[in-house]
């Protein structure tokens, strides 16, 4: 009789679907796997694409409406122009002072209006320095109430377009070429209005808009409509400002030295002299600064020495209309 071989083929069936079901399991737990890494690279993409790059400014109308709600971070004091000389401006006509008038010299303060105490220690200076407000700067109402209070000279700083623009952002209220007309005219009317007492104005960055005529004759309507005079803070040697002033018959002048653009004593005193020079000659002169610790200190120092070869004045002193 033969021997029936039925209880080897079972144990063989059941170890075969013991390897199968092992075989199930591992496939599940490869794709789920296989699907994380998915998610996850894709998660890593998406990150990448849509991170904003440094001094992204967002441009959508509802953005820049509202704007100045959620800047209190300072936003870069310049982008220096590459000047000659240790930054003096191009050579502008320098004629010998006559007679026995001291040269008139104006010391603009830029950039305030988002550290409170370091516009107070220039204040309390008690010098006929003229100070300009950056626009929606968080402490700028204060500000221009304490200047106002001490009779000294406010001007807006107006943020303009750079041409290292989006990577450099000139901040809140800033102008850029990409807005309408109607856009435009409405930004500028809203920096104005945000910074009371203004005298005049004078551009911050602005390398790119300050050389297009077109954009900086819808600047000069308004600033004529409203009795403003405009100083180019010259961030570009290939500004149109003065030209575009003088056919719009707008109160104009320019600076002629930064004084503060390299942090460092000697180099601030020694651009001190070269401002000193440059009225010697003239018979005026306009030097532009910054509110930091180490031009306080410098200015606080020199300003007797420079004050018995100088008359101190403000800006709107040394601005002239050439149409």
């Amino acid at each position: 009789m033969v021997k029936k071989k039925s209880q080897p083929k079972k144990r063989k069936t059941k170890r075969k679907k013991r390897v199968d079901y092992k075989l199930q399991i591992l496939k599940i737990i490869s794709g789920f796997f296989v699907l994380l890494s998915l998610v996850i690279m894709a998660g890593v993409l998406a990150h990448h694409f849509l991170q904003k790059p440094p001094g992204f400014m967002d441009l959508s109308p509802a953005t820049l409406q509202n704007t100045h709600n959620a800047h209190d971070t300072q936003p870069a004091f310049e982008i220096f122009p590459k000047e000659k000389s240790a930054g003096l401006a191009p050579r502008l006509n320098y004629y010998p002072v006559t007679g026995n008038s001291a040269p008139k010299v104006a010391i603009i303060i830029d950039d305030l209006g988002y550290d409170r105490k370091i516009a107070d220690k220039f204040l309390k200076l008690d010098r006929k320095l003229t100070f300009s407000i950056l626009p929606f700067a968080p402490y700028r109402k204060s500000i221009t109430e304490a200047i106002h209070k001490k009779g000294f000279e406010i001007m807006l700083h107006l943020p303009l377009e750079p041409n290292e623009f989006p990577k450099v952002n000139p901040g809140p209220g800033a102008l850029l070429v990409s807005m309408t007309p109607a856009r435009f005219i409405s930004q500028l009317e809203q920096d104005i209005a945000s910074v009371p007492y203004i005298k005049g104005v004078n551009n911050h960055m602005g390398s790119r808009i300050t050389t297009m005529t077109p954009k900086m004759n819808q600047i000069f309507s308004v600033l004529k409509n409203k009795g403003l005079f405009f100083i180019d803070s010259r961030t570009t040697s290939a500004t149109i400002c003065k030209k575009s002033a003088a056919s719009g018959n707008i109160p104009f002048a320019q600076r002629d030295i930064f004084l503060d653009h390299v942090q460092n004593e000697k180099f601030i005193r020694k651009q001190f002299q070269h401002l000193l020079k440059i009225a010697e000659h003239k018979g005026t002169a306009i030097g532009i600064c910054h509110p930091h610790q180490i031009t306080y200190e410098v200015i606080r120092q020199i300003l007797p020495e420079f004050e018995k070869k100088v008359e101190l004045v403000p800006a709107s002193s040394l601005v002239k209309t050439t149409g």
